[in-house]
């Protein structure tokens, strides 16, 4: 019961890193994107940009229910990058909102579209932030020093930073190839294929540096990668996995691109969950919390696991029929117009 739950809470982070990792890397790709490049975004957004919060949502409710002295950990370690995030998630979708259905006045679209590029580097960066957190081993869960050491310490240093700018550079790869499948024009559709290649260059550098910067910080990453074998195979198969993307994003067939892209997100997570697992958040004396000291009682689990499984019976199909609804139209839209 409780490895079902665990899987699912995987799942649906790996569905939010790839789908909300495509949202909002739109905005970051953009700002590289020019003009037409924001009449594509919107248009490839539009219907679907929401409902990708489903899977966050998912995660946040496994989290309180099933294991609630993490996400007291990290709700109050780090209420103040979390609250960055939320902050940029109600603006991006707002000023998304505001521009997309904006009566055209030039000032007003100008700022709606500045405040929606920012708030799209804002929201990966501190989830990002959040991630290094919780593992560089900061975080204490006893009220012990100074508002600094406690709240500011465990996610205000280098690590995290890197981290952030990592997943913002991952989002921004994910954006890119995505929208190579929403283009109607063929020089659009090249700026978008020399963006994705650039990014998938800046996202393996960026790893290279989070490894060596987490040395720095007296937290052995590198030990704990090259000691997990689930993870090395996870890494292997991502990098066995760019040929297959550099061929796929220079003959774009958008369903097998996004299933590539999807698939390389998707090993990146199972990578730094082989390294993690079983451990949750790291703390700082020790008391590290995992998925076995901080699960709920037996019948909270089994209420949870009833609840999960109607959840996504409802969920799943809706999703199927929303992209149905939309994408397929759109795909064939643009193939005819090439």
């Amino acid at each position: 019961m409780l490895l079902t739950i665990i899987f699912i809470l995987g799942v649906s982070f790996i569905l939010y890193t790839v789908l909300g990792g495509a949202d909002f890397g739109a905005g970051i790709v953009e700002t590289f994107a020019g003009k037409r490049g924001e009449k594509t975004i919107s248009k490839a957004l539009a219907p679907v940009w929401e409902a990708n919060h489903v899977w966050l949502i998912l995660a946040i409710v496994i989290l309180f229910t099933g294991f609630p002295l993490v996400y007291a950990a990290i709700s109050t370690a780090l209420h103040i990058p979390l609250m960055v995030v939320l902050i940029g998630i109600i603006l991006r979708g707002s000023f998304f909102t505001f521009r997309h259905y904006d009566i055209g006045e030039e000032g007003s679209h100008t700022y709606y579209t500045a405040v929606f590029k920012v708030s799209s580097f804002i929201t990966p960066f501190f989830l990002g932030i959040t991630l290094g957190a919780m593992i560089l081993g900061r975080i204490s869960l006893e009220i012990t020093g100074t508002f600094y050491e406690q709240y500011i310490w465990p996610w205000l240093n280098g690590f995290c930073v890197v981290m952030g700018v990592f997943s913002t550079v991952l989002f921004g790869y994910i954006a890119s190839v995505f929208l190579i499948g929403e283009t109607v024009h063929s020089p659009e559709r090249y700026r978008y294929i020399r963006l994705s290649k650039r990014f998938l260059v800046g996202t393996f550098v960026m790893g290279i540096v989070v490894f060596v910067v987490a040395e720095f910080e007296d937290h052995p990453l590198f030990y704990e990668f090259f000691s997990s074998w689930p993870s090395l195979a996870a890494f292997a198969g991502v990098v066995l996995l760019i040929p297959l993307v550099f061929y796929l994003v220079n003959h774009p067939q958008a369903v097998y691109l996004r299933l590539a892209i999807g698939a390389q997100v998707g090993l990146i997570m199972v990578g730094w969950f082989a390294i993690q697992y079983p451990i949750l958040v790291y703390e700082r004396q020790g008391n590290h919390l995992t998925f076995y000291n901080t699960q709920a009682p037996e019948a909270t689990l089994y209420q949870l696991l009833i609840a999960l499984f109607v959840g996504l019976l409802l969920v799943i199909p809706c999703f199927f029929f929303l992209y149905k609804v939309f994408k397929p139209a759109e795909a064939n839209e643009n193939a005819t117009t090439q």
